[in-house]
């Protein structure tokens, strides 16, 4: 397994549209595993393709508490089929926009069917942080950040303190 560099925004590959991957064939389960080493050494709980300059419609989470096992979770074509009317408003991070937070607006369970690291189709419901994960991770495959949802006074806020950031760690 090998750690992928994170891409920060606002890099451009982070607002692109990732593509369907044809299979889980064993090229996209070692994406799917390096995936799951970087997210775990930058301590993260979910990872999105294109967050490593990977445009495949693939996500890993893992919102496993401090004190239970890992418990990685791998999709590829991940889709939500369904989701609630009610609404959960939760604090989200992004790995690609270190250091901020702020709270978004989401459906709070959601369904959503994927193919698992063995090219098998699953369904899998999903309600509170994991509904919000991969909510976040499938906005990640279709160009949208957490910051996307808020104003644009506090969207540009939080991607100039990110620039600044790097800039101070450069």
């Amino acid at each position: 397994m090998a750690r992928l560099p994170i891409l920060v925004a606002p890099h451009p590959v982070l607002k692109r549209k990732a593509q369907p991957v044809a299979e889980v064939d064993a090229c996209v389960a070692k994406l799917m595993d390096d995936m799951v080493e970087t997210m775990y050494d930058a301590k993260g709980i979910g990872l999105a393709a294109p967050q490593v300059g990977v445009l495949d419609r693939v996500i890993v989470i893992d919102v496993h508490e401090k004190d239970e096992p890992a418990n990685p979770i791998r999709m590829a074509n991940p889709e939500i089929v369904w989701s609630s009317e009610e609404k959960a408003i939760c604090e989200e991070g992004c790995l690609s926009i270190p250091e901020q937070y702020a709270e978004v607006t989401r459906p709070k369970q959601v369904r959503v069917r994927y193919l698992d690291e063995k090219n098998q189709t699953q369904e899998m419901e999903a309600d509170g942080l994991l509904a919000t994960c991969i909510q976040h991770e499938i906005d990640h495959l279709n160009g949208v950040l957490f910051v996307d949802y808020l104003s644009m006074l506090k969207r540009n806020m939080l991607l100039k303190k990110v620039q600044k950031l790097q800039k101070a760690t450069a």
